[in-house]
């Protein structure tokens, strides 16, 4: 029996019939202009729509258009993407074309976003040939087990969502769809679940169909019961996975709605973003180029290697990181880095091999005392042992480190670095603000847990 919190819940996510036949109609006129074009492909509605496990709002349709399996992948490439143009030109509001493992065509018609997808029709998972193939076998496997467990999925939906949790996408690093409906299936429902995930340890393992054919090293493991090789939940980090531990407890020990719809998060002011800096004492700097065009799963990973070398970069210069973060814009991405200071000393210390290293600590006397060395002011001398030098630094203010070219010599991103060579530019304290970019800020200046939010909203409440 579920409680008055779930029910109210539930009737502001569930989808209304005439949703339900908004997008009926919708995936009808597509499966039709599908037949409508003399080519072998056979249409499918894949995802939540096709599962009833769609929450109310959603607009998101995804058709997959499945072709014979003897084509090569250049074929399927062409056909397919022929097809789903033709479709979208006939269809669409607007469209454009994206990529995956292989491109597809993200259009917009009557206000859904749907993405018409080429695959194969293979027999079985095991005969994939790529990725997206595997999507109609988890459409099928759901759909035949689901039904009694409908609003048991909304209702884990909706409380990964609120916990900012939802989403298997690079940045959020969570919990997909159907991640959500395999844990469902698997507890039984959704109490099951939370009651089962307050207690969830690094190396959780499920496995529906007990068919494992390999290990994997993720803190969570839910093995596809279509691939016994493949972990849905690989895209959860350890992060996001305590994160849904903290809310499944925190809803034992209390539950409300807040769960489900939290407080917004906050979008700082400029001003509130000095004043918060001058509290911290910190320094906050930002990297700003043109977003590369490509997907937020290919471009998003890039932005991470480039924060931690940029990071390398600062704290080989002397700058501690205190914080580091990235995030991705429709027109732009940022790298963020908070400091603990934006100036150091003219003189830095550079510790070489111990003396006892005989070969090495010679190679390093005699470099260093053979008086060529640019900005050496001291040294070498002995201290605990070792050979020590004291040489000028060649960047004492953190922005003109990252203004100068040698950021373009560290490990960034193949995309990210070409963007870079195009232009970018760098800014400090409040100037990193922009309308865009408030909530990230907000979030990434003051951190809170998913809890930590909940309580801050019921304190809001009184």
């Amino acid at each position: 029996m579920r409680s008055p919190i779930e029910e109210s819940v539930l009737s502001a996510i569930r989808p209304v019939p005439a949703e339900k036949d908004h997008i009926a109609q919708i995936a009808a006129r597509i499966m039709g202009a599908v037949a409508g074009k003399g080519i072998a492909a056979e249409p499918m509605i894949v995802g939540s729509v096709a599962r009833g496990t769609f929450i109310h709002g959603d607009r998101d349709l995804d058709i997959f258009l499945l072709f014979d399996p003897s084509l090569s992948r250049e074929e399927l490439q062409d056909q397919g993407l022929f097809l789903a143009r033709s479709i979208a030109e006939d269809l669409a509001e607007r469209y454009c074309e994206k990529y995956a493992e292989h491109p597809y065509i993200s259009a917009t018609i009557e206000g859904f976003d749907v993405d018409l997808v080429p695959c194969f029709r293979v027999e079985s998972a095991s005969a994939i040939q790529s990725a997206v193939d595997r999507t109609p076998f988890h459409t099928r496997y759901i759909s035949a087990r689901i039904t009694p467990l409908v609003d048991d999925v909304l209702l884990a939906k909706q409380f990964a969502k609120g916990g900012g949790v939802y989403g298997s996408d690079q940045m959020t690093e969570g919990f997909s769809g159907y991640l959500c409906e395999l844990l469902v299936l698997h507890y039984g429902g959704f109490s099951a679940l939370i009651e089962a995930a307050a207690d969830w340890k690094p190396g959780t393992l499920i496995d529906l169909e007990v068919h494992r054919t390999k290990d994997f090293t993720e803190p969570l493991v839910v093995v596809d019961p279509v691939d016994g090789g493949r972990n849905v939940s690989a895209a959860v980090s350890l992060d996001r996975m305590y994160e849904f531990v903290e809310l499944a407890r925190g809803y034992l020990e209390n539950p409300s709605c807040l769960f489900f719809f939290p407080p917004e998060r906050p979008a700082c002011t400029r001003e509130e973003l000095v004043s918060r800096l001058k509290v911290k004492g910190t320094f906050l700097y930002a990297i700003s180029f043109a977003t590369p065009p490509f997907i937020p799963d290919v471009v998003v990973p890039q932005l991470r290697r480039s924060m931690d070398s940029v990071r390398g970069l600062l704290e080989r210069n002397g700058f501690a990181v205190h914080s580091a973060g990235c995030e991705m814009f429709e027109d732009r991405c940022l790298l963020l880095f908070e400091l603990t200071a934006d100036k150091v000393p003219n003189a830095r210390l550079h510790r070489g091999p111990p003396l006892w290293n005989r070969t090495n600590a010679d190679k390093f006397f005699g470099k260093y005392c053979a008086g060529d060395i640019p900005g050496l002011s001291s040294g070498p001398f002995i201290e605990n042992g070792r050979y020590v030098v004291e040489i000028q630094r060649k960047y004492t203010d953190a922005a003109d480190l990252l203004r100068s070219t040698e950021i373009l010599e560290v490990g960034l991103g193949r995309h990210v670095r070409q963007s870079m060579e195009l232009h970018w530019e760098v800014f400090s304290g409040g100037d990193c603000w922009s309308p865009d970019s408030a909530t990230f800020l907000s979030g990434f200046i003051v951190r809170k847990s998913p809890l930590a939010r909940i309580h801050a909203g019921r304190t809001d409440e009184r």
